[in-house]
């Protein structure tokens, strides 16, 4: 990652995983912009379909839809 995190002010993942660990995002909501963006989980690509079937699998173990389970 090459930029800041707006919030964490991280330089990489792994310190933007360690301060979302530490802090909530209540505290920094007025902070936050909206976005928008869709997850196509019928996807053909290989990588996609991977993860599709995994995020697929794992909420139907919960008795929930993936759509749900990603909103979680």
């Amino acid at each position: 990652m090459h930029s800041r995190s707006s919030i964490s002010e991280a330089q990489s993942h792994k310190e933007i995983g360690e301060f979302w660990e530490t802090n909530d995002l209540a505290d920094q909501w007025d902070e936050t912009r909206s976005a928008e963006f869709e997850v196509n989980l019928q996807s053909e690509l290989t990588y996609y379909s991977v993860v599709s079937a995994k995020i697929q699998a794992f909420a139907r173990k919960r008795g929930i839809s993936p759509e749900t389970l990603l909103n979680l």
